[in-house]
């Protein structure tokens, strides 16, 4: 595995623990995007992994799942 697919799967599995944390809360894509002010096809991205959305963002969805952003990043 090189750098890159490193990183990749990083992106994904942080937006794998998204979708947990968001499931976990009965929230749907929707409503989450609502929360951070963005719509439900960029958070379906950033849970797939397709998606690299900026640090603000993660920070953003953190608060508004209301886990800690570390949560989010088992990595």
């Amino acid at each position: 595995m090189d750098e890159t697919d490193d990183v990749q799967d990083r992106i994904y599995q942080l937006g794998q623990q998204i979708r947990m944390q968001r499931i976990a809360q009965k929230l749907s894509q929707k409503k989450l995007a609502l929360m951070v002010n963005t719509d439900q096809a960029v958070i379906a991205r950033i849970e797939a992994g397709k998606h690299n959305t900026g640090i603000v963002k993660y920070i953003e969805i953190a608060d508004a799942l209301d886990v800690p952003f570390n949560h989010l990043v088992k990595f």
